[in-house]
């Protein structure tokens, strides 16, 4: 296994550090596929059906190293229409919790762990960013190159967010996820994710959680850019929220063509001391990642796979959280993901694409 926290994402540097000085490979085995693609994704044919979801690869420079790893189906970090800055360093921090951790659990809180512990398979982090980026005038340019990457059976998946100015309305800041997305689809990205549940953007909330606002941005994202195929990132929704989750997909069903399923976790997280871990106002809660979160991101998959089966909805699904070995991976395909993406997996095993390629039965 090729361990390395210091691939893709480097921790212990700050965001702007990685975008400049990252990916951190000395040297990496490079995957090409031998076979013709034999999955496919909203009608782009895919080696493998395996990627690397919105967070680690914020640059072109660390889209091509995924692609080249053999990480078919990559996103390109989440960006806005404007320059936006990070939360304060550290913005990923390793977690005290052992097998699931359950929302009473995060709800409660977690503490902190001195350092990232040497098995992966247990790694529980948390992270928060906030959506940062240096704005259009970087990203744009940026991005066509990252869409230029990829290879025979691999694609780029753009991630947009839309941002809260002063004084503005509802409807504006809804457009705003649209404008970022048609900024993305002239940057020549082939696939748009409006990314509707990051719980590390301070004052700004959680999107998805709010139908109107969820069938407001998807109306317009989809009058904006046309026919480019849109996926929606959701957070996990309890079994109490099903019932607003079934009616908000039944109004976006027509302005969508996938769902991506997880985000994070929203959780308290502390220093050992009892204090908030992560400095900063508004910073107590922080978005989980890592294994400790696969039985939502296996729910989520499990009951919308269910549900489009049970209303006919023509939906593609992204599966997605606590993917960390090539076991975990077959487990989200069996429960209906079309497509499995991992950030945390990847960060701390660069090889793990590689691993699950070897563990399909052709």
């Amino acid at each position: 296994m090729l361990n390395s926290s210091a691939g893709f994402y480097d921790p212990y540097k700050t965001f702007d550090q990685n975008m400049d000085e990252g990916p951190f490979f000395n040297k990496f085995p490079q995957v090409v596929s031998d076979i013709e693609p034999r999955f496919s994704f909203l009608g782009f044919p895919l080696n493998l059906p395996f990627g690397i979801a919105a967070g680690p690869l914020p640059t072109s420079k660390h889209v091509s190293a995924a692609f080249k790893l053999g990480y078919d189906i990559v996103d390109y970090k989440t960006m806005r229409t404007i320059p936006f800055k990070s939360n304060p360093f550290p913005n990923v921090i390793p977690i005290d919790a052992q097998g699931d951790v359950s929302l009473e659990q995060a709800d409660k809180g977690l503490t902190m762990l001195n350092d990232f512990p040497k098995d992966i398979t247990k790694l529980v982090i948390t992270n928060s960013f906030g959506n940062p980026g240096r704005g259009p005038q970087h990203w744009q340019p940026d991005m066509k190159k990252a869409v230029h990457a990829a290879g025979n059976g691999q694609v780029m998946i753009a991630s947009t967010f839309g941002s809260a100015h002063e004084g503005m309305s509802t409807e504006d800041c809804w457009q705003d996820f649209a404008d970022a997305s048609k900024m993305a689809v002239d940057a020549g990205a082939k696939i748009i994710e409006l990314n509707l549940s990051c719980p590390n953007v301070i004052g700004e909330g959680i999107v998805c959680y709010t139908p109107e606002a969820v069938i407001g941005i998807c109306q317009l994202t989809r009058k904006t850019i046309g026919k480019v195929p849109l996926i929606i990132k959701l957070g996990y929704f309890t079994k109490a929220q099903q019932t607003l989750l079934e009616h908000m997909i039944a109004e976006v069903n027509k302005y969508i063509d996938a769902v991506s399923l997880i985000n994070t976790i929203p959780a308290k997280v502390y220093n050992k001391e009892g204090k908030q871990a992560l400095s900063g106002k508004g910073r107590l809660v922080s978005g989980l990642c890592g294994a400790g979160i696969k039985w939502a991101g296996l729910d989520m998959v499990t009951r919308m796979d269910s549900l489009r089966n049970k209303k006919g909805y023509k939906y593609e699904i992204i599966g997605i959280g606590g993917v960390m070995a090539p076991a975990d991976f077959h487990e989200y395909r069996q429960a209906g993901a079309d497509v499995v993406q991992a950030c945390t997996g990847p960060m701390w095993n660069p090889n793990l694409a590689n691993e699950i390629k070897a563990s399909l039965k052709y």
